[in-house]
């Protein structure tokens, strides 16, 4: 980010403001040639600094997002687990009281305290657990949210819902990659 010069500055602004905003536009707001804004947008997403994100603002939804908050010996160990979870969002690792931060979403505020309780509070690699429910977010949140077409009976986690004893509850939806699922959302 040190070497970006305020052109490209500008440029990310722009495309943060609307990415869909063409390279003639943004030349013709910036007074350039639409060639010199190209080599630019080129240059910053080889970089890796420029990126687009496709997915679904959950602003918008009707689905329930949560944070979980943990105290882990190996948060590492925890994310690899959860990486192909169609209800996982992402997980930032941290520093304080808790060392990892996870988000999910599901159809039912249940379903995630049913994975919750049955994937993280009986993991004994994870020694503290704050649930909390994101009530809204300030500004809109664009989620690539994964919509599971093609089902299978084993869910990402090598589990099948149907041996699971909180399937069997009426929280739980089963894993939304499996022909298990009860909901209609993910």
């Amino acid at each position: 980010m040190e070497n970006l010069d305020e052109t490209d500055r500008k440029i990310l602004s722009l495309l943060v403001e609307n990415p869909s905003m063409s390279q003639t536009a943004i030349a013709e707001r910036l007074k350039m040639s639409q060639p010199a804004i190209y080599a630019r947008i080129k240059r910053l997403r080889e970089d890796g600094i420029l990126n687009r994100l496709v997915g679904i603002n959950l602003k918008n939804t009707k689905l329930y997002t949560a944070k979980v908050e943990m105290t882990t010996k190996d948060p590492w160990k925890v994310v690899e687990f959860f990486k192909n979870c169609p209800m996982y969002l992402n997980g930032l690792i941290t520093s304080g009281r808790h060392n990892l931060c996870l988000f999910f979403i599901s159809e039912k505020l249940q379903a995630i305290e049913s994975c919750i309780n049955h994937h993280i509070r009986n993991n004994p690699n994870i020694i503290d657990v704050e649930f909390n429910v994101v009530i809204t977010s300030a500004k809109d949140l664009i989620a690539p949210v994964k919509l599971w077409h093609e089902k299978g009976d084993i869910s990402p986690c090598g589990k099948r819902c149907t041996e699971q004893t909180c399937y069997h509850s009426a929280n739980c939806l089963g894993c939304p990659n499996t022909i298990f699922y009860k909901g209609s959302l993910l």
